[in-house]
Formats: structure tokens, C-alpha cells, sequence
């Protein structure tokens, strides 16, 4: 693994978090600058954020998302949404690029987190808007649990030679 890249490799899927240990409003605000630092095509933006961090909430959604049952130990949330209005054609690459920060930024800076894809399933979508109060109009990309960390798991690289193709195919 190249040393220089630690701060990627380090982003693993956290599953389990300290739900005593709340995040801080300073880390919070950090994780959407990241997020908000995301390419957008044309420096459209199309982004909205929504921040979850009461526990009735997060154990709502950890029944929403069928895939989401770490939200019940998570201490934030965080919606990742769009106005395809704003930016029809590519809001879908733009905000998984303000997903993918946030997870770097997330491990970078001691938390665990894990994205949960909620586009484009549309009964996954039916059942989350509502809970968070998401406009019809509004879509809805993700879903970040995040927390204080209660596993470990070590950097890697996924790294596969053969998925690699010089000049062409």
C-alpha cells in the first residue's frame, strides 16, 4: 500500500459504533464541509444534507432501510439528497462524490461510517422520505450512519491487477 494514500485505505465500512458517544457538532460540520467539497458537473451543486441525530429518528430509519440496523447504535445520520432541477443529468455522480467524502472524511477523523444506498430503490425511497420530511420533488441518494467506532478493521487496498487495462481494452 502507498504510505501517501493511508488516508483512503483507512475508509472501511464501520457497522458498529459506541451509541453513548455522540458526535460533536464540530465533527459534524467538518464532515459536510467535506461533503460540500465534492466535484460537481458544472458547479451545479445540487446537494442537500439532512442531519439526524435524535435517537428516535435514527432507530425509525434503522427499520426504514432494510440494510440499516446499525442505525440503532449510530449517533448521526446523515441524508444525502438532490434537486434534480438543479442538476438533472448528473445530481446521482455528484452527490455519491459528497457521499464517498464524507467517508473519507469520517475515518480520517477518528468515526466510523457506512453508506446505505437508498437510489435507486424507489420502495426504499417511499419508505425514508416521509420519516425525514424530503419534498416530492427532492430525491433522495443516501443514507451515512456514522458513529464512534466499536470495531476496528485495518486499512487496505483493493487493489486487482487484472481490472486494469493499458491503452485499451
Amino acid at each position: 500500500m502507498d504510505e501517501r494514500l493511508m488516508f483512503l485505505f483507512k475508509r472501511r465500512s464501520i457497522r458498529a459504533f459506541h451509541r453513548d458517544k455522540p458526535v460533536e457538532e464540530k465533527d459534524i460540520k467538518a464532515l459536510l464541509e467535506a461533503g460540500m467539497a465534492a466535484p460537481s458537473a458544472r458547479n451545479l451543486k445540487p446537494w442537500h444534507f439532512i442531519v439526524v441525530t435524535d435517537r428516535e429518528m435514527l432507530d425509525k430509519l434503522s427499520v426504514a432501510h432494510p440494510y440499516a440496523e446499525m442505525l440503532r447504535q449510530a449517533t448521526l445520520c446523515i441524508a444525502v439528497c438532490a434537486d434534480p432541477e438543479i442538476s438533472e443529468r448528473y445530481w446521482v455522480q455528484d452527490c455519491s462524490a459528497a457521499t464517498e467524502n464524507i467517508l473519507i472524511a469520517a475515518a480520517n477523523i477518528g468515526l466510523g461510517a457506512v453508506w446505505l444506498g437508498c437510489h435507486p430503490r424507489k420502495e426504499r425511497k417511499k419508505a425514508i422520505k416521509p420519516l425525514l420530511g424530503i419534498p416530492e420533488n427532492i430525491e433522495l441518494l443516501s443514507l451515512i450512519a456514522i458513529g464512534h467506532p466499536a470495531e476496528e478493521k485495518e486499512p487496505r487496498t483493493q487493489y486487482d491487477e487484472t481490472r486494469v487495462h493499458r491503452e485499451r481494452w
